[in-house]
C-alpha cells in the first residue's frame, strides 16, 4: 500500500497529464477553429517586404509576444478564466473584440471562438457560446479545471506555431529551420505566460504597430492565401 505522499504525487501527475491532452486536443490543428486559415496580418508584411527570411520572421513574432497579439490574447485569456461571473466574461469579451485593430482580426478571432465553442459544447456539454477564440479558451480552462499556467503556454505554443506553419508557406523556410525558430521562441513565450499569469485587464496593451498596418493592409491585398 503507498503512502499518503506517494499517492497524492501519482494523483497530481494523472491530473497534470490529463489537463495536458485535453489541452493538447483543443489547440491541436485537427481541432476544428480553422487556424491554419489565418496569419495574423503575416502575409501582408511579407508581401510588403518587411519579412523576408526566417530571421526576419522570428523578429515579426517576438514582437508579437512581447508588445502584440500574442501577447493581449494570453491577458485576455487568463482574465477569461479568472472572470467570476457570467457579466464578467461577457466584460472581458466585449474588451477582446474592441482590442482587435482590424475588420479581419476581429474576424479571425471570432470565428475561431465561435467554432471552439460549438466544438467544444457537442463534444464536452459546455456552455460556451459567441466568445472570441482567447476568451473562450480560457473560460474553457476554467470549467475543466485546467492549471491557468500550463494553458497560457500550450496555447502561446499553438498560437506561435501557427505563424511558424504559414511563415513556412509564404517563405523560403525549410521544416528544420522552422522548428529551430520556435525552440528559440520558447523563452519569449515563458515570459508572456508569466505576464499574463500576474496582470488583469488594466495590464492590457498593444504597441505593435507594423503588424496591426499589416492586417489592416490585408483586408484589400490583390492576391492572397490566408484569411488575415
Amino acid at each position: 500500500m503507498g503512502t499518503p505522499t506517494r499517492i497524492a504525487t501519482i494523483t497530481r501527475t494523472i491530473m497534470s497529464t490529463e489537463a495536458a491532452l485535453l489541452l493538447m486536443q483543443w489547440l491541436s490543428p485537427a481541432y476544428p477553429v480553422g487556424a491554419f486559415a489565418y496569419s495574423h496580418g503575416l502575409e501582408s508584411a511579407v508581401g510588403d517586404g518587411q519579412v523576408k527570411n526566417g530571421a526576419d520572421l522570428s523578429d515579426w513574432l517576438t514582437d508579437l509576444l512581447t508588445h502584440g497579439g500574442a501577447r493581449s490574447d494570453a491577458q485576455l485569456l487568463a482574465c477569461a478564466y479568472r472572470a467570476e461571473t457570467s457579466e464578467g466574461l461577457a466584460e472581458v469579451d466585449q474588451i477582446a473584440r474592441a482590442f482587435c485593430p482590424s475588420a479581419e482580426r476581429l474576424r479571425e478571432t471570432d470565428l475561431q471562438g465561435a467554432a471552439f465553442c460549438q466544438t467544444t459544447v457537442a463534444v464536452w456539454g459546455d456552455t460556451l457560446t459567441g466568445l472570441t477564440y482567447p476568451v473562450a479558451l480560457g473560460a474553457a480552462a476554467r470549467s475543466h479545471n485546467l492549471p491557468l499556467d500550463l494553458t497560457l503556454q500550450m496555447y502561446l505554443h499553438a498560437f506561435l506555431s501557427n505563424l511558424i506553419a504559414a511563415g513556412q508557406r509564404l517563405l523560403s523556410l525549410g521544416q528544420l529551420e522552422a522548428q529551430q525558430r520556435l525552440t528559440a521562441l520558447k523563452p519569449e513565450m515563458a515570459r508572456a505566460a508569466e505576464d499574463a499569469l500576474a496582470g488583469d485587464l488594466d495590464a492590457l496593451f498593444g504597441a505593435t504597430f507594423a503588424a496591426d498596418i499589416a492586417s489592416m493592409r490585408h483586408e484589400t491585398q490583390y492576391s492572397r492565401i490566408f484569411r488575415s
